[in-house]
């Protein structure tokens, strides 16, 4: 239980540092892909929370699509790197994070096979 709690407090740690980053994104990218990452990280954490809160088969499918959400959510902050949109070393405290969550949400769905 201690798990999943610091999986939904990590994916909230995340959204609030990156959300200030993102509004200083440049005008072309941040009606695009800053919202992408905004909606991303938001829907990331709505399925984290249901996960949590189920108990059945909706668990396991909320945890796999939040893990594809989080692939996509990495490659949008490679790409936002790419153009410039955010530096190295904020580009590398943000991965280092949505790793940390990934590792979590492994871990978490392992648990559920056993």
């Amino acid at each position: 239980m201690n798990e999943k709690e610091n999986i939904l407090t990590h994916t909230y740690d995340l959204l609030l540092y990156i959300v200030p980053q993102l509004v200083k994104f440049p005008r072309h990218q941040k009606f695009v892909l800053a919202d992408r990452i905004q909606t991303g990280l938001t829907g990331l954490l709505e399925l984290l929370i249901e996960a949590y809160y189920t108990r059945d088969e909706r668990k396991r499918d909320a945890l796999h699509q939040a893990n594809l959400e989080l692939e996509k959510i990495r490659y949008l902050v490679r790409l936002a790197k790419d153009l410039h949109c955010i530096d190295l070393r904020r580009y590398e405290l943000i991965q280092d994070k949505l790793n940390q969550i990934g590792i979590q949400a492994g871990a978490w769905l392992k648990s559920l096979r056993s």
